[in-house]
């Protein structure tokens, strides 16, 4: 595994620090008045999802972990658990639902996402950044109301609420980003 200085962390960087894996979040370069430069780092373990916050100073040596991204497809679930092919291999694999954490509703069947896994245990999952949903729920569209930034409240066919613009009506088709949870634009 490659050794970085501790000055060379940016965020989405993986290392293996105190026997655990941990993603950087958040990575702040500060350099006091008095004595040297340091990284404040925020750190999210990769395991079970706790959060640190470490300093690294320059001359500090981490280990960089290189985390291996196969492409998987998402096939049913069954009894809390996600079951995902591999598409090269047609291997299968269960992983349990909370790997997706909030944005497990906009999962949909056939879908391919990215796995990232460390050795052979699946660590994160990736779902692509937009996703298309069709609005089952929202009020009616007002002709004329063309007011920049108002958006109403929408329920989509997975059952999340997002804002949307005034113009999007009831059946519509919108594409949502993944990432943020927000509307993106019309389908």
């Amino acid at each position: 595994m490659p050794k970085i200085n501790g000055n060379e962390i940016r965020p989405g960087n993986v290392l293996e620090h105190n026997d655990g894996l941990w993603a950087a979040v958040k990575v702040d370069h500060v350099k006091p008045g008095k004595g040297g430069a340091f990284a404040q780092v925020e750190l999210r373990n990769l395991r079970n999802g706790s959060k640190l916050n470490e300093r690294f100073r320059s001359a500090d040596k981490v280990e960089r972990v290189r985390l291996e991204q196969k492409d998987q497809q998402f096939l049913y679930e069954s009894d809390g658990m996600l079951v995902f092919m591999d598409n090269e291999t047609f291997e299968q694999i269960e992983l349990p639902v909370e790997i997706l954490g909030e944005r497990r509703p906009f999962l949909q069947d056939g879908m391919t996402i990215v796995i990232e896994y460390y050795e052979h245990e699946a660590l994160n999952a990736t779902l692509p950044q937009k996703v298309t949903c069709k609005v089952i729920e929202t009020e009616p569209v007002v002709k004329g109301q063309t007011a920049a930034n108002s958006f109403k409240p929408a329920v989509l066919d997975n059952g999340v609420k997002v804002m949307v613009p005034p113009f999007v009506g009831q059946d519509e088709d919108i594409i949502v980003n993944t990432e943020t949870m927000e509307y993106a634009e019309r389908a």
